[in-house]
């Protein structure tokens, strides 16, 4: 169903821990979508008009790329579905050239040394591979981070569920399709592009690293067009995410547990998209943008809240599913089968482990927005609790058919 984790939460545990979820979900796609598109506006667009970017620009060209997305979910779910289709098509054929003609150009022109994938660069020998201490982590460690940003929102395809034909075979297909590529090509591309570094104290100060690099092996023209391809493919990206943001929005308005809900719950009749709970979406992001941007180092918070935030929605929900999973009906389009026991005991591991990441200091400002958001949806939480008490703030389109469904004992179990 339509609402992300807050769905799932909501079966697995109950109503009120799906509803922490919920806007846990809803704090984590309002930043990201900025984190995303700011990356266009702070990494590519320079390099493909050189110049040279500022705070400035990057919110001014980060608030215009939000405002279209915003045109494209509001206003057709069809375009959407196009563009991000088109996009798709884009980004597969571009990286794989990219990562192809990387290879084969730096192979000839010599450009290519391996010793750059064990090298420390400019970073102190001391410290280094070190787990770090209660405040710090060790710089090897925090590369871990880069992964956990990049393999993120697979699960976004379930928000499309109720607009899918066969959605229990189509969304589970596309979730495992979209981690897989993106590890293996994402794997291939830093290997290629780590091992083309020149000269990494130099490069170290650029804006645009990834795209000096490009240029740097493949020329000003195949550069210039395969960068072409990469903004197309975030920005498809951002549009993705916005419109996972707007559906969650609408499915927990639909539910009357999201403040605002008379306004967001609405269906345009004209346009057949959420289009309230779609102006508030990109509102909320464009204040976020409005606060991050003032920064020099704004990328680098974008991306730490947008990794903290899809880490914890990760762990609620396989903690929940790991006790749950027992009473749970049998799977009717996708299962892992005897895999399921170990993925899971991997997926604790490496969740535990990459949360304890986010203990440095450095990540005081992500800290800081997570709490703030999570102070403000307390209080709604709380106004829900007063003003209708346990009972009333169980979501009342589904709650108890949904529970009659859970207890029918002809159902098949989970193994």
């Amino acid at each position: 169903m339509t609402g992300y984790a807050y769905q799932w939460v909501s079966r697995l545990a109950n109503p009120i821990l799906g509803w922490i979820t919920g806007w846990i979900s809803f704090t984590f796609l309002a930043i990201v979508v900025v984190a995303v598109d700011y990356t266009v506006a702070a990494t590519v667009v320079p390099a493909l008009f050189d110049f040279t970017g500022t705070p400035l620009t990057s919110f001014e060209i980060t608030a215009g790329v939000l405002l279209l997305q915003a045109l494209l979910v509001g206003l057709s779910t069809k375009w959407t579905e196009r563009v991000n289709n088109f996009a798709v098509t884009a980004e597969l054929i571009g990286m794989v050239a990219l990562v192809v003609l990387l290879f084969i150009v730096g192979v000839i022109a010599h450009k290519l040394s391996v010793g750059n994938l064990f090298s420390r660069g400019d970073i102190p020998a001391e410290g280094y591979w070190s787990f770090g201490t209660a405040t710090s982590v060790g710089p090897w460690m925090l590369g871990f981070l880069l992964g956990a940003f990049t393999i993120v929102g697979f699960e976004s395809a379930a928000n499309l569920a109720e607009e899918t034909k066969k959605p229990e075979v189509v969304v589970p297909r596309a979730m495992w399709q979209a981690v897989l590529a993106s590890g293996v090509l994402g794997f291939l591309f830093l290997l290629v592009v780590t091992a083309a570094v020149n000269d990494p104290t130099t490069l170290a100060q650029s804006g645009t690293p990834i795209a000096d690099v490009i240029r740097d092996i493949l020329g000003s023209f195949v550069g210039t067009a395969l960068l072409i391809l990469v903004a197309i493919a975030i920005f498809a990206c951002g549009l993705v995410i916005l419109m996972s943001g707007v559906r969650l929005v609408w499915a927990m308005s639909r539910d009357q547990r999201f403040p605002g809900w008379q306004l967001l719950h609405k269906v345009s009749p004209r346009f057949r998209t959420p289009a309230n709970a779609t102006v508030f979406m990109a509102a909320t992001s464009a204040v976020i943008l409005g606060i991050f941007s003032t920064s020099t180092d704004a990328l680098f918070k974008l991306f730490s809240a947008a990794t903290l935030l899809p880490a914890s929605i990760y762990a609620i929900t396989t903690a929940l599913y790991i006790a749950t999973r027992k009473k749970l009906p049998a799977s009717a389009g996708f299962s892992l089968g005897r895999w399921e026991v170990p993925v899971l005991v991997v997926a604790v591991v490496w969740l535990v482990f990459e949360l304890s990441l986010f203990r440095d200091a450095s990540f005081k400002d992500p800290w800081l927005y997570v709490l703030a958001m999570v102070a403000i949806g307390a209080v709604y939480l709380g106004y829900l609790l007063v003003t209708r008490g346990k009972e009333g703030s169980r979501c009342p389109r589904w709650h108890r058919s949904m529970l009659n469904w859970m207890k029918s004992p002809a159902l098949p179990r989970n193994p």
